[in-house]
């Protein structure tokens, strides 16, 4: 059964333009209060089931944190409030808290200009399937706010940041440090401005330069973080860095550059986390991608003889294949980073401390610890198109890809997919021929754009 708002990672759009007005977001307040109400949780006569909601730092934050909190209430849910907060950090306290959900208000790496909300289980993973479906029914009928002596109350978490703080260098093995490196941290001015930089210094970094740390509501993403990392790579170079960790908006994603500005991905990052475990021989069967993760990382796998599965693009489908699995380490070339033996959820932080752990107990650098991965050149060129549009039952298109993949054979791959968060159509070449992948690429995208205009 399809999801009318829900997509591959909540519910994510324009602020003020449906479903991203107030009025909705009251109401899904109250329907997944409702949901959640109506769960059997065994809570202890008289408890009502308790959310946590946290946000980044968009200024709609605090329109939609007062929505979801006057649905949840008239729902008779508690609610806790962190405030700026990570996406991971939430999915943290839902556990240390024992509560039932937490919500978290952002829209990810995307600009200051769009808004979402991101749902978590009482096991602090993204809501089931079945969930979301119920959500999604109560959407459908009018609110009926409980009697008052039944309402939601609402408290303030005030050491919500500390919590996380520690819970992250407990992640980092004792008694190792970062004694001896400079980092720049880019928080691209959103959830970890006030983290990130904490964990680096108290797990010993002999300096770390923070930027992206200078939150206003409407700079959040912007040309910085893990989506523009030259802000990042500049830095690095002007204070003569040893590294740079690079996180987006709402703390989930990771990029690193090395000393030289060169960026490492979230494929490569994988591979040092899983090469590193398997070197000290605590690497836990196999390691999940995505269908859009480099071809170079793969065939480095298979050399190194570890197991190696693609998922669907978005990372609640990587940790869907790594439950089945019962492996630990998935990620995608995005930065969604996901350690299950660390955290239920991707974690930028978590993620960067794995990828020093590696660098510090080997003392390599990030040049050195991959210098075997030379990556396959990708483009990958994002097409906005109407959300009518099917790409799939395009036969001028399907021809075309046809054409190129026979000309590519052993040597490269096409990948096309609908964005699960924004209307686009994303068209990814790969292949040993730069040249040629850009060709096609750009072919493809051009057929793409064209048949919008008819």
């Amino acid at each position: 059964m399809t999801k009318k708002y829900f997509g591959t990672d909540g519910i994510r759009g324009r602020v003020g333009k449906g479903p991203i007005t107030p009025q909705f977001i009251m109401h899904l307040g109250y329907a997944a209060g409702k949901a959640l109400a109506d769960a059997d949780w065994h809570l202890m006569e008289g408890k009502r089931p308790t959310v946590v909601i946290g946000k980044d730092t968009r200024v709609s934050g605090y329109m939609f944190e007062s929505a979801l909190e006057a649905g949840l209430c008239a729902a008779g849910v508690d609610v806790f409030l962190s405030g700026p907060m990570p996406t991971p950090a939430i999915a943290y306290l839902i556990r240390a808290l024992r509560l039932q959900a937490g919500i978290v208000i952002s829209a990810s790496h995307n600009t200051f200009e769009d808004n979402g909300v991101k749902f978590f289980s009482a096991e602090g993973t993204k809501l089931p399937d079945d969930m979301e479906h119920k959500i999604e029914a109560e959407l459908d009928k009018p609110i009926e706010t409980k009697p008052s002596a039944q309402l939601g109350k609402v408290r303030r978490l005030r050491d919500a940041d500390a919590r996380y703080i520690e819970f992250c260098k407990s992640t980092f093995p004792y008694p190792l440090d970062l004694h001896g490196l400079r980092i720049v941290v880019d928080s691209a001015h959103g959830a970890t401005y006030h983290i990130a930089r904490h964990v680096m210094h108290e797990l010993g970094a002999d300096e770390v330069i923070a930027i992206g740390v200078d939150p206003d509501g409407l700079n959040i993403n912007h040309e910085c973080g893990a989506t523009h990392c030259a802000a990042l790579q500049h830095a690095v170079k002007q204070h003569g860095a040893h590294l740079g960790i690079a996180l987006d908006g709402d703390g989930d994603r990771l990029m690193m550059v090395d000393e030289t500005g060169k960026i490492y991905d979230g494929d490569q990052l994988v591979y040092i986390i899983a090469k590193h475990r398997q070197m000290r021989k605590v690497l836990s069967g196999g390691v999940v991608g995505t269908l859009m993760t480099n071809l170079a990382i793969e065939n480095h796998f298979k050399e190194r003889k570890i197991p190696f599965l693609r998922a669907n693009v978005g990372d609640r489908y990587v940790l869907e294949l790594l439950q089945e699995k019962n492996w630990q380490i998935g990620g995608e070339g995005s930065g969604h980073i996901i350690c299950r033996d660390k955290h239920t959820t991707g974690d930028g932080i978590i993620s960067a401390l794995q990828v020093l752990y590696a660098l510090r107990d080997s003392q390599k650098t990030l040049a050195e610890f991959t210098q075997e991965v030379v990556l396959y050149p990708q483009r990958l060129i994002n097409v906005k198109v109407p959300p009518s549009y099917q790409w799939n039952s395009d036969n001028e298109l399907k021809e075309l890809v046809k054409e190129a993949e026979s000309e590519l054979k052993n040597s490269g791959r096409i990948l096309i997919r609908s964005s699960g968060t924004e209307p686009l159509i994303r068209v990814m070449v790969e292949g040993e021929s730069e040249s040629r992948i850009n060709f096609w690429a750009e072919h493809i995208a051009e057929t793409i754009k064209k048949h919008q205009q008819h």
